[in-house]
């Protein structure tokens, strides 16, 4: 028998958590990478006695599959704190969409998205979905940083930032799927905003397209009380009805928030294999309402997690999102037992590979899948003792644990330092947004 092919890349962690087979955790395991892709996983002993150009020790620390962020406005990282403590309609309609029309152009989106890009990273992140605008300016930054992404076209009825009308942000859209159609790492979905900025006519558009280029559907839906309520007081209607109506519903169907949750919204998302997007920090700070995320999964429906905008979570910390869905999820059960951290770590990592329709190449360590890992240190001291790494990892960990990511073998973050980006140069082009802006919204 020939030797097997030398590795360019093995892993040694004390603990390897692969998510698929789920609730195991496998220790004093190797990883090898080959090409960009997992080519061996086993025990150390087998790991150690194969080939490999680069061996790395990482004692203390476990492995799990990079994170994915499966909803988000990475731009918006420059509106972080513009308006907080605020709800939903005054906070959007009062603030952001001014901001927003005053400020967001090209640049703003290239600036934005470094920064959110580099705060993913250094939190784990592998992949993003973003929703916003100039989504060519975005997929350009996602593609010299290295990533992994879902780039949204976005389409309301009204003009945008980038498009005067939904005709041109969907026929900019359909160029730039056409311009990535073969990319390695980026993917293209459509995002009509939500129920109550997007009519019929244009949601039918959509829905023909996303057929014909077989892409998914991401989109705001039931994000809170007064949403579903004002639709059923003027339309007879509830949203996801509607929709469903349309006939916008599938597997390929994104529905962020749902923090309200009819039985028959429920039969809907089962019945049409629909994927739920939880930004639990977002929906609590603008207290939109609270997804019944227990409930979603034991009827089946693939529940991931995102952050939302930084405008309004504050941060783009995937770990802090997945732990308050953990314990949001066991309040609003009423079960202690309610999404344990095995399967809250699925929700931040193959539930949201599932969900962007992606779940093929990540979101668990298996052979075959690319090499989109995470490295958490475990053995400061506010992770001791370590009894189950996933607990610890859930419960205990935060950001400033991560040690080192890959996307697709690519060193992203060593030793938790960026190898893309000057973080000191990212700082000051923040800042000199912020004092524009601030100076801006002082006038």
């Amino acid at each position: 028998m020939p030797p097997a092919p030398t590795l360019d890349l093995l892993l040694l962690p004390t603990w390897l958590v692969p998510v698929e087979p789920a609730g195991v955790v496998f220790k004093d395991y190797a990883l090898g990478i080959r090409d960009g892709v997992i080519d061996f996983l086993g025990p150390r002993a087998d790991g150690i006695a194969r080939s490999a150009v680069e061996v790395i020790e990482l004692p203390g620390c476990v492995l799990t599959p990079g994170l994915v962020n499966a909803h988000g406005h990475a731009a918006m990282s420059l509106f972080r704190g513009l308006a907080d403590d605020l709800p939903l309609m005054s906070w959007l309609q009062d603030h952001i969409w001014p901001a927003e029309g005053r400020w967001v152009d090209e640049a703003f989106i290239q600036d934005g998205v470094d920064l959110a890009i580099a705060e993913q990273i250094k939190g784990g992140i592998t992949c993003f979905a973003d929703m916003y605008f100039f989504p060519t300016v975005a997929a350009d930054r996602v593609h010299e940083a290295g990533l992994r992404a879902q780039i949204s076209i976005p389409v309301l009825d009204f003009p945008i930032p980038g498009a005067r009308s939904s005709d041109d942000a969907i026929r900019e859209g359909i160029a730039l799927h056409d311009a990535l159609r073969e990319h390695p790492r980026i993917t293209l979905a459509f995002g009509p905003h939500a129920p109550y900025t997007v009519g019929d006519d244009n949601l039918l558009k959509v829905q023909v397209l996303a057929d014909q280029l077989d892409i998914p559907v991401q989109m705001h839906v039931h994000e809170t009380a007064f949403e579903v309520q004002q639709a059923t007081e003027t339309t007879g209607e509830r949203p996801l009805a509607r929709l469903a109506r349309l006939g916008m519903l599938g597997p390929r169907f994104q529905a962020v928030h749902m923090t309200q949750v009819s039985d028959e919204d429920l039969a809907l998302l089962v019945e049409n294999n629909c994927s739920v997007v939880h930004c639990p920090e977002s929906n609590l700070k603008l207290a939109s309402g609270f997804c019944p995320v227990e409930r979603l999964w034991q009827a089946g429906v693939n529940v991931a997690i995102g952050t939302d905008g930084a405008a309004s979570n504050n941060d783009l910390c995937l770990l802090s999102e997945t732990r308050t869905a953990a314990l949001l999820a066991k309040a609003v059960a009423g079960s202690a037992t309610a999404v344990d951290a095995h399967r809250a770590l699925r929700m931040a990592t193959l539930n949201g590979a599932r969900a962007l329709g992606l779940d093929a190449c990540i979101g668990s360590l298996e052979v075959g899948k690319a090499a989109d890992i995470v490295a958490v240190d475990l053995s400061g001291l506010a992770t001791q003792p370590v009894y189950n790494p996933v607990s610890q990892l859930i419960y205990a960990a935060d950001r400033h644990c991560v040690k080192h990511v890959w996307v697709a073998g690519k060193p992203l973050l060593q030793d938790g330092q960026l190898t893309g980006f000057d973080e000191g140069e990212l700082v000051a082009r923040a800042r000199a947004w912020g004092e524009r802006i601030a100076e801006g919204e002082a006038h």
